[in-house]
């Protein structure tokens, strides 16, 4: 008797939270975990996504995807899970870097373990040693929202030196080979209306704009990554707030920050991207700033994750199939 009267409770509360439309809250798991070959990493999932952030070396998230699914991140077979090398190394994932580039100041080694402090349940720092030939540390925090594929990265490089330094934060994302990256453009304006410039364009000298892979479309510029070809690479003062790259379904999202009146690095650049025949890489940048000692400058990112995208992109494919759901999660 009492046995079926508990039976009949358990049921009647399903049932109440079923109407009540209550689900269990989603919340992000933190662990320790090995990553191939490197002992000491850190795992942040929330059953939606997951990312791997090493500790033997970095700072640096070397994955993102769907949980269980494939990084969406290039990853270097021959560096992975390797440490203390005497030269810089790409490695893949994603970074931090200061600008201008600079052979001494940029490559400087991060082959090294960093510290890292939990700030919340979901959400870590990453403190790397400070850089012995600049004075300069460098710190990323990671926050993976409980629900959803959100992740919100925080760049911060923080001047330990004597004197006063000019720099840029720089966050660089590799992303793995094969898909096409997408770049939004300012409305168009019919002359003579439009008599001012809208768009600034940065070329480097081995960029080739006739270039296959380049796509100069009315509404978006896009630009393919191919196996078979060498370094491209343009800037942009970019003030669209996003970029993407969709890759076998998959569409990765950079929400990219541009403040009015700021100073940006490489001839106004607040973003830039480059390829080559192993990978492609989004990057964004933060406004030069002269740093005095002690102080440190940040610079915010924010990612998503959808699938199942259509593998489209031209300017009409990318208007109905990719433009509403990446302006709608901005909006967020």
């Amino acid at each position: 008797m009492l046995k079926n009267i508990r039976q009949t409770g358990r049921l009647l509360l399903a049932a109440v939270i079923a109407c009540s439309g209550f689900t269990a809250a989603a919340k992000v798991e933190m662990k320790t975990v090995e990553y191939k070959g490197w002992k000491n990493n850190l795992q942040l999932s929330n059953g939606v996504v997951e990312l791997i952030i090493t500790l033997d070396v970095g700072p640096r998230i070397i994955r993102y995807g769907y949980a269980g699914g494939p990084n969406i991140f290039k990853e270097f077979a021959d560096q992975i899970g390797k440490s203390g090398e005497k030269e810089w190394q790409i490695r893949g994932g994603h970074r931090l870097w200061h600008a201008p580039e600079d052979l001494k100041r940029t490559y400087e080694l991060d082959n090294s373990p960093i510290n890292y402090e939990k700030l919340s349940e979901s959400g870590v720092r990453l403190i790397q040693p400070v850089e012995p030939n600049t004075g300069v540390q460098k710190e990323i925090d990671v926050t993976l929202d409980p629900g959803g594929t959100k992740v919100t990265v925080t760049h911060r490089l923080r001047n330990t030196g004597m004197w006063e330094v000019e720099l840029a934060p720089w966050a660089l994302t590799v992303l793995a080979p094969g898909g096409t990256e997408i770049i939004p453009l300012p409305p168009k304006t019919p002359h003579p209306q439009g008599l001012l410039p809208n768009q600034r364009i940065i070329l480097w000298p081995y960029t080739d704009l006739a270039d296959a892979r380049w796509r100069w479309g009315t509404k978006y510029i896009t630009l393919s990554q191919d196996n078979a070809k060498g370094p491209t690479k343009i800037g942009l003062a970019h003030q669209l707030g996003w970029a993407a790259y969709l890759n076998g379904g998959a569409l990765f999202i950079k929400q990219i920050e541009y403040k009015d009146g700021q100073t940006y690095p490489d001839n106004g650049c607040n973003f830039e991207t480059f390829t080559n025949q192993e990978f492609l890489e989004l990057e964004s940048l933060g406004p030069l700033r002269k740093i005095g000692t002690g102080q440190a400058v940040e610079h915010t990112e924010r990612w998503w994750l959808l699938k199942n995208i259509p593998n489209d992109t031209t300017d009409a494919g990318i208007d109905k199939n990719i433009r509403p759901q990446v302006e709608s999660l901005i909006r967020q």
